[in-house]
């Protein structure tokens, strides 16, 4: 990636985060176009396997839903998400060729022990997790701070410059905290008025419609 696309205003990371319950059989995914000028121009949601192993998958198949071939980075709040789900960065950004970063915050001696606690014999489950290997600590130095990240097709300086053009304030880049805030805005609305629809299973829907858990919206 050239460095003067980092400082275009329509240099764009797509921003994906989740939110969920461990009772639900869904996670409720949302994805955020976020332009280097700070401008918004799209919105897209699907669901996640809560506890399954289609988290890849699934935001693969959302972004390549969107249609649009204008995003210079896929950013996704973590590589384990909706219960152990792993999202391998590698192969993401090998099905679209976009470079993909995932980010966390917080110190960790590592999930293994939990996904055999919870997962007992799910080697498949610990194959993908320990396929991600260790996270790299970046420094964003904007708004002094550090973040974890796992990476593909960028190298460790391009991920740098990636987070300070769109990290505003603290540890979370833009693209992701918006993605939050209506991942679980909407979770929120599912839950109030269409529970049932969070405890489905997914491949459920599948059978009815390949279209049905996936909403969008663009301006």
């Amino acid at each position: 990636m050239a460095p003067s696309a980092f400082t275009k205003p329509a240099f764009r990371a797509l921003g994906v985060a989740e939110c969920f319950r461990k009772r639900n059989a869904r996670s409720v995914i949302a994805a955020v176009s976020y332009r280097r000028d700070r401008v918004i121009d799209g919105v897209y949601l699907d669901f996640v396997t809560v506890g399954g192993l289609d988290a890849t998958e699934r935001i693969v198949s959302l972004v390549e839903r969107t249609g649009r071939k204008d995003f210079n980075v896929v950013m996704v709040n973590g590589c384990v998400i909706s219960w152990f789900n792993i999202v391998d960065v590698k192969a993401m950004f090998d099905a679209l060729g976009v470079p993909a970063i995932c980010v966390t915050y917080e110190e960790s001696a590592g999930l293994r022990e939990y996904i055999e606690r919870y997962f007992p014999g799910d080697s498949e489950r610990l194959k993908l997790y320990e396929k991600l290997g260790e996270r790299e600590l970046v420094y964003i130095r904007n708004t002094r701070s550090y973040v974890y990240v796992r990476y593909a097709g960028l190298g460790r300086d391009e991920v740098r410059r990636v987070l300070e053009a769109t990290t505003l304030s603290g540890q979370v880049p833009e693209p992701l905290r918006v993605a939050q805030a209506v991942a679980r805005a909407v979770h929120e609305l599912l839950e109030r008025d269409s529970p049932d629809l969070l405890r489905k299973p997914l491949c459920e829907a599948r059978r009815r419609s390949e279209g049905d858990a996936s909403l969008s919206t663009t301006s």
